[in-house]
């Protein structure tokens, strides 16, 4: 249990149950990182003893392999695999029918013969040595720094992963432009006494390591779910309606915030049957230039030339349409129809009302005392 914790495991609960539980409890959560992957044909399927397997390692590396010792393996096991030299340890994130799909999903290049196998299950031992590679990953990480900083290098070390028979790590590293890092794999050869592969992340990745909170004051998604990073254009705030500022835009790492794909398929799909707006509208009153468009309501807005395209005329997509064929035909209507667009919500009112009552209104409804008249001060009682 400690391993998965240590590879990015975030939920305490499925780490705290028996192992009775464990099975039961495993179907319910899906997983317990951003590295796991959702198995849609978990219950139609029986094999249990899975051909093809998903294995996942640290940060977003993800590889498939063979079970060619037919072992029953299942989400959640912890395995020895092939790697090159020696073997890694990782955690089984799919098996079965899904991982061909997977496969086809995530355009694997190589063949099934070209995979690696799976040796074990692992062992304690193995587990041991996997947990006194991972502990030894942030000091290495500090010392790397310093010696590429000794060596003048314009690259940051942003993280290391041991292998698990420590025999090789990988240093993930960022730059601006490209690094001769030849003297520093010898430094860190030297130093370190393991084989050294350098591989080099984008501002994505990097954002999605260090982790933060972003300008909708929730977590990052990249430090959270998103695994697989997809090219974000300025085309889908444009098609989107969103205004072209860069500072809102990006995200921490610099770049087009990812959640701008998240809608875009249901407003690309919303505007299928909405007419060009790049073709200007003609009518006895002048000419009406589109400037902005209600993708959900139907609605385009048009502003006049007369009005300097101030005055904003809400227009529906069937009647910007049937403008459009009237003017091929050379036929000017005499309006464009403006409509009231009702809101399909109440709305509520909100007041404040700091500041608009008495500090002592309570005290007004109190009955006055009557004030005891008090004797002259020369005067005596007999």
């Amino acid at each position: 249990m400690e391993s998965l914790k240590a590879r990015g495991c975030c939920n305490e609960k499925q780490l705290e149950v028996n192992e009775d539980n464990l099975e039961r409890i495993d179907s319910y959560f899906n997983g317990c990182s951003k590295l796991e992957s959702y198995n849609w044909l978990r219950e139609v399927s029986d094999m249990d003893i899975p051909e093809l397997v998903e294995v996942r390692f640290k940060n977003t590396r993800k590889s498939f392999y063979r079970n060619v010792n037919e072992l029953r393996l299942k989400r959640g096991d912890i395995v020895a695999v092939e790697a090159s030299p020696g073997h890694d340890i990782g955690i089984i994130s799919l098996a079965g029918e899904i991982v061909e799909k997977q496969q086809y999903r995530a355009k694997y290049p190589g063949s099934r013969e070209e995979l690696r196998k799976v040796y074990r299950k692992a062992k304690q031992a193995d587990i041991d040595k996997w947990k006194e590679a991972i502990s030894k990953e942030e000091e290495t990480m500090l010392q790397s720094r310093k010696m590429a900083h000794d060596l003048g290098l314009n690259m940051k070390i942003g993280d290391v992963e041991y292998q698990g028979d420590s025999t090789k790590a990988i240093f993930y590293y960022i730059a601006d432009e490209r690094v001769d890092f030849r003297e520093l794999i010898k430094v860190l050869a030297e130093t370190f006494r393991i084989r050294i592969e350098m591989k080099q992340i984008g501002a994505r990745q990097e954002a999605g390591r260090i982790g933060g909170i972003g300008t909708c004051g929730r977590e990052l998604c990249c430090s959270t779910f998103v695994s697989n990073f997809v090219s974000v254009s300025t085309h889908s705030a444009r098609v989107q309606e969103v205004a072209l500022n860069p500072q809102k835009l990006a995200g921490q790492c610099g770049k087009l915030k990812c959640c701008l794909n998240y809608e875009l398929a249901g407003y690309e799909d919303a505007r299928k049957h909405f007419p060009d707006t790049r073709i200007i509208l003609k009518t006895r009153q002048g000419n009406a230039y589109h400037l902005k468009t209600d993708v959900f309501r139907g609605i385009l807005w048009y502003g006049t030339g007369d009005a300097g395209g101030q005055a904003l005329i809400p227009v529906p997509a069937e009647r910007v349409a049937a403008i459009q064929e009237m003017n091929r035909k050379d036929k000017l209507p005499d309006e464009l129809v403006e409509i009231s667009i009702p809101d399909s919500a109440e709305r509520l009112e909100y007041t404040n009302g700091a500041g608009e009552e008495s500090l002592t209104r309570f005290e007004k409804d109190r009955p006055k005392k009557k004030k005891k008249k008090r004797p002259p001060r020369n005067f005596r009682r007999k």
